[in-house]
């Protein structure tokens, strides 16, 4: 049961929508937070140097405060901030993409617990939107094959 529900693409938008609105909550109200996400889906650009990204784990956590937090806006459906890593303070724009991100925290808190399913969820949409797409044009191809249906395409 719990497994459909976090695998389930409208729970996933849920999910989206709502950390979306808390991060906007937090940008008007200018609290700092940190979000939890997994690395794997984490970009960087420039892309850091091999000795620094090495450095992160599966999980890791992200402090948006000062300069961080002033510069992190809503993209899409992507966070992104601008952070400084490594002694030299490497600079770089990190994007995360909402539902890559498992938790976010206040004051070692966690606020809002994402439970979505992700890799699984964007697999299906994508293998869905292939399926849809041909079977539309699959439909078509039927329906003009037949000369007599002419009559419901004027």
């Amino acid at each position: 049961m719990l497994d459909s529900l976090i695998q389930d693409k409208d729970f996933a938008k849920f999910m989206q929508t709502s950390l979306q609105d808390l991060i906007i909550l937090f940008f008007q109200k200018e609290q700092n937070f940190s979000i939890l996400c997994k690395i794997e889906e984490v970009s960087f650009d420039p892309p850091l140097p091999q000795e620094l990204f090495t450095e992160f784990r599966p999980l890791t956590l992200f402090f948006l405060a000062g300069y961080t937090f002033e510069s992190a806006r809503i993209e899409g459906n992507c966070l992104v901030f601008e952070a400084g890593f490594g002694q030299e303070n490497f600079g770089s724009i990190v994007t995360v993409p909402l539902l890559g991100i498992l938790q976010v925290i206040v004051e070692e808190t966690p606020v809002f617990i994402n439970l979505a399913v992700t890799t699984e969820l964007e697999v299906a949409e994508k293998k869905g939107a292939d399926i849809d797409e041909s079977g539309v044009e699959n439909s078509m191809a039927t329906l003009l094959a037949n000369p007599e249906n002419s009559k419901f395409l004027k």
